[in-house]
């Protein structure tokens, strides 16, 4: 085999593993988002009984993505690589046609929350990697071998990949894509929440010349040599701003009482714990605390769907404050603040809290460049 099919060869292996390392990684962050997927999957599949599992079964694909990627980037394992690698695509290709086929109103959660693929982009983006896997994999035979110093560097690279996996398990993902992350106005403060009006209208003014006709907005007439023809308004679309669906027991949506000052909000999405003493603490710091369940009971103030509550705060009995209906701050179960802390953050600025979500941001992305420089520069 000639050095350039060979070098061709590495090269497609090497963008497949690109593609299924930082799927996997995107994919760790967010390990209840992933089961989220997972979820839905069993449900689209008819798998209800498989439900319970798909946490266990999220993780440990993105874990095997981002082994699979990281174990093709480096060169090592190149047999097992190939053949674990086109075993992925080949049930990837097949999931993503029924996908496409039946067109069910789900994500096929390719990359996590970060990228949004319709199902014909996901069942194309996968013809395309079983392209490069023909390429990278085809013929059966001399593969190479990799350097030591790869090997090193693979077992690095899953190494931090496990630990990120663990962190990941243990508090909220470094950076949330979700309609709820910090910064976000909820719907019910939809007046004060920058261009986000119920609608938006604007004047367009029609003028012709040579025989074409074309629009212009008030600030950008056009010179004399244009003849007015007729004017119109343009209507924009509504933004979208994410709704709780807060649901008293008497029936009634209460979703004004989370716009309304300093709010704390502890959400529980699966299993319930007793939060009086630490609600105490909430309200003794100066916030007005909801407690929410997807069901009422001892404690519960208000009830939303599973996926709202799911969504809203990653961690099951996580505490997310918000001030004058915008989402400036959340907390894990694993991580909530003490009476200090509450009583700091009651008296900090949105935009101080917020610098929380940016630490997480630059934490991600040094994470991304070590990994990344790991896996290509050692």
């Amino acid at each position: 085999m000639n050095a350039a099919f060979r070098n061709f060869r590495r090269f497609c292996a090497v963008l497949i593993g690109v593609v299924f390392f930082f799927g996997g990684v995107l994919k760790l962050m967010d390990p209840v988002g992933a089961s989220m997927v997972v979820r839905e999957y069993f449900i689209f599949l008819h798998l209800p009984f498989m439900i319970p599992s798909a946490k266990f079964f999220a993780v440990a694909m993105a874990l095997l993505e981002t082994v699979t990627g990281a174990a093709l980037v480096c060169g090592v394992f190149r047999r097992a690589g190939a053949a674990a690698t086109s075993a992925m695509l080949a049930s990837f290709t097949l999931l993503t046609l029924i996908l496409l086929v039946f067109n069910p109103s789900m994500d096929c959660g390719c990359f996590g929350e970060a990228v949004h693929l319709t199902h014909l982009q996901s069942f194309l983006k996968n013809v395309v990697l079983d392209l490069l896997a023909v390429a990278a994999f085809l013929p059966l035979r001399d593969y190479g071998k990799a350097t030591k110093m790869k090997f090193v560097s693979f077992c690095l690279t899953v190494l931090f990949a496990l630990g990120f996996c663990v962190y990941s398990l243990l508090t909220l993902p470094l950076v949330d894509f979700t309609d709820f992350k910090c910064g976000s106005y909820l719907e019910a403060a939809r007046d004060r929440a920058p261009g986000a009006a119920e609608s938006a209208v604007e004047m367009e003014f029609i003028y012709e010349k040579g025989g074409e006709e074309k629009a212009f907005p008030l600030d950008g007439l056009p010179d004399s040599t244009w003849t007015f023809v007729d004017s119109r308004t343009k209507e924009y679309d509504v933004v979208e701003l994410p709704v709780l669906q807060l649901v008293a027991e008497d029936g009634t949506y209460e979703d004004h009482l989370a716009a309304e000052g300093d709010v704390a909000i502890i959400s529980f999405y699966s299993r319930l714990r007793d939060v009086s003493s630490y609600k105490a603490m909430l309200e003794n710091a100066g916030f007005t605390t909801l407690v929410l369940a997807t069901e009422f009971a001892d404690g519960i103030d208000h009830i939303s769907d599973f996926k709202t509550l799911l969504t809203l705060n990653r961690s099951n009995g996580g505490l997310t404050l918000v001030r004058d209906g915008r989402i400036v701050w959340k907390a894990a179960s694993t991580a909530l603040p003490d009476e200090e802390k509450l009583k700091a953050l009651a008296g900090e600025l949105p935009a101080e809290n917020l610098s929380d979500s940016s630490r997480d941001s630059r934490l991600f992305q040094s994470f991304l460049l070590l990994e990344s420089a790991l896996l290509f520069l050692l």
